[in-house]
């Protein structure tokens, strides 16, 4: 049977991009990390410029709630889609040679939201922008674990913090660029800017793969044993991070206009602190591991985050739910780092695809999830949910034992203490019954 064409690919498109790129050498360690951080930054501008112009493109295609739904439940499907697919890719070609291609696609699609005239375009759109997205997601976190590995220290807090400071600095120059250029216009405007970045970015990215000079046989590649439910078990730590990250995005500001009365600009703060919190939180990862080890960062981190989220939906007080909100931001900054980090580690780029695709489920299905809560219970309650992730989160760090997931043991069950008088009075019983 001939191989996938994946493989078949391989050196074909090795040799155009580093004939292109001019050999494209193994890059120092720190020129490598300043590129990855640019990808994440590019990755978190791009996305942070779409979110400003939701409200524009929602208008522009005549889309009402329902509708603008159903069309962001596209974007996290085709990131879905695609996350596997790329683990894969970057397994097989090296993940940075998959990052390139996959920040040239982020930037090219993030043109086709603006150029959609109805709803049904704006879906097929954020299909191909979530597919894009997914894509650079996994292989700039495939390529930061490399980072992480050769500098012998944890760094992917670090490059996750410039995707949260790209995605503010895009939110914040896409709002003010909505005041004088139309969506199609902007949307180029970003994309060619961030086509310029990754044409410096390239011949590094794809310098990373120069230390493998020979592909690694297919049969080689797959571990003897596969750690596939820790995956899963880091994949759902991640999701409290999507997850409380998704309610706070989405329904936070509601929350603080609609049940604590907050002005519009007030309601506006309580995302930009939850993502300001987090930024900040991750630059300081790698010193709170080295300080207080990988476990009880996470579990800590869950539980204050679990905290946060409780101040903000029991007050009465704006500037207490704030704060809240902040708190949340600083307790989940490094969690989705970590479990990711701990994934490349045991599954390589599979590893990061596998339980990032699980931890994005919580984007996925958060928001829905808090919109049917809250239509039943309220908001208060629905966001509370946030708080009860995280110390599922918590509990699951605890069950985490390197690349195994311990079960607690049940206590053995001591018969001889067992009064089975009532048993053998119901049996006789039931053969009385049985004679007559």
């Amino acid at each position: 049977m001939s191989a996938p064409f994946f493989l078949r690919a391989r050196e074909p498109v090795g040799r155009f991009v580093r004939g292109a790129t001019g050999r494209a050498p193994q890059p120092s360690l720190g020129r490598l990390r300043a590129a990855v951080a640019a990808l994440f930054a590019l990755d978190g501008f791009v996305f942070g410029t779409w979110a400003a112009r939701v409200p524009d493109v929602s208008a522009q295609v005549g889309a009402d709630h329902t509708a603008l739904g159903a069309a962001l439940l596209c974007l996290s499907l085709g990131a879905l889609a695609c996350m596997q697919l790329t683990g894969a890719l970057a397994a097989r070609l090296g993940p940075g040679l998959v990052a390139a291609v996959a920040a040239v696609a982020v930037c090219a699609a993030a043109v086709l939201p603006g150029l959609a005239t109805s709803v049904p375009q704006l879906c097929a759109a954020l299909l191909a922008f979530g597919a894009a997205t997914g894509m650079v997601n996994v292989a700039a976190n495939s390529v930061g674990v490399q980072v992480e590995a050769r500098a012998g220290r944890p760094l992917l807090s670090g490059l996750h913090a410039a995707f949260s400071f790209g995605g503010l600095g895009g939110a914040l120059l896409g709002g003010v660029a909505a005041t004088v250029l139309d969506v199609p216009a902007h949307l180029v405007v970003v994309a060619g800017a961030g086509l310029l970045l990754t044409a410096v970015l390239v011949p590094t990215l794809v310098g990373a793969d120069a230390a493998v000079v020979q592909p690694v046989p297919v049969a080689a590649q797959v571990p003897r044993r596969s750690p596939t439910a820790a995956l899963v078990v880091l994949g759902c730590i991640a999701g409290a991070t999507a997850y409380g990250e998704g309610a706070l995005t989405d329904w936070g500001a509601l929350h603080l206009r609609e049940d604590l009365g907050a002005t519009s600009g007030l309601a506006a703060a309580g995302y930009a602190g939850f993502a300001l919190t987090m930024a900040c939180g991750r630059l300081a990862g790698g010193a709170l591991v080295a300080r207080l080890g990988e476990r009880r960062l996470l579990v800590g981190g869950t539980l204050l985050a679990a905290a946060g989220a409780l101040l903000a939906v029991t007050t009465s007080s704006v500037p207490v739910a704030l704060a809240g909100f902040g708190v949340v931001g600083l307790g989940l900054a490094n969690v989705f780092p970590l479990a990711v980090a701990r994934a490349g580690a045991l599954g390589g780029s599979r590893g990061i695809a596998t339980s990032t695709t699980v931890g994005y489920t919580g984007l996925l299905g958060g928001p829905p999830a808090i919109g049917f809560l809250a239509t039943h219970a309220g908001l208060p309650v629905a966001l509370g949910t946030v708080a009860l992730l995280a110390v599922v989160a918590a509990v699951l760090v605890a069950l985490l034992d390197g690349d195994r997931v311990r079960v607690p043991a049940l206590p053995p069950l001591d018969l001889s203490r067992l009064d089975l008088a009532p048993v053998h009075r119901a049996a006789g019983d039931l053969r009385i019954l049985a004679v007559a």
